[in-house]
């Protein structure tokens, strides 16, 4: 009569070779220990990006409401004027123009673009040149832009300067321009410019 073979232990149900329980256990938490330095990685690097994203944009977003309100309060839009209004007052801004502002305002009888900008010596020369004007007409400590101008978009000549000005009379329909340059900066002198054409 043969007799049943007995089973080993390790085919007996929930038998283990020596050491099995050991290493499943430790290659458990070597999993979990690598899930989480995953995720911890990928916090840091999808976060930290994002958080200063957020704090930079709120920066930006803050300085131009600031900027905002500065030109609203004076009636100037901040930017550049349209190409049109440029060539009809006769305003050819130089390029790479900063803190660029204007305001236009317009009536049966005269018509008047408010303009200004920071800019190199080059660009004033050249500012200068194109309206068919030069820096020597410059006249110092002379503010050519009326106070009742000045009032209209805020403008007020009273810094340390120095300061020149100077008035190009032009004959109609080509726009007179008042020019007033604030030259604080000495490599980078303020415009301020009115320029008024009769219809």
């Amino acid at each position: 009569m043969t007799v049943p073979r007995q089973p080993t232990p390790p085919d007996l149900p929930g038998a283990h070779e020596p050491g099995r329980d050991g290493g499943r256990t430790e290659d458990r938490r070597h999993m979990i220990r690598r899930r989480w330095l995953t995720a911890t990685i990928i916090v840091l690097l999808i976060g930290i990006p994002a958080g200063y994203l957020v704090i930079s944009a709120n920066q930006s977003r803050n300085s131009g409401r600031d900027k905002e309100d500065k030109y609203s309060a004076t009636g100037l839009t901040e930017g550049w004027p349209s190409k049109v209004q440029r060539r009809l007052y006769d305003v050819p801004i130089p390029p790479y123009s900063a803190e660029v502002a204007y305001y236009e305002t317009n009536n049966w009888r005269t018509s008047r673009l408010y303009v200004q900008f920071l800019t190199s010596n080059e660009g004033l020369d050249r500012f200068l040149k194109q309206v068919g004007t030069d820096s020597g007409k410059l006249k110092p400590k002379d503010i050519t832009i009326s106070k009742r101008d000045q009032n209209v978009v805020g403008w007020e000549f009273t810094g340390p300067g120095p300061w020149s000005g100077l008035t190009h009379e032009q004959k109609d329909p080509v726009p007179t321009l008042d020019v007033v340059v604030d030259r604080a900066n000495a490599r980078h002198p303020m415009v301020y410019v009115v320029s008024t054409t009769t219809p």
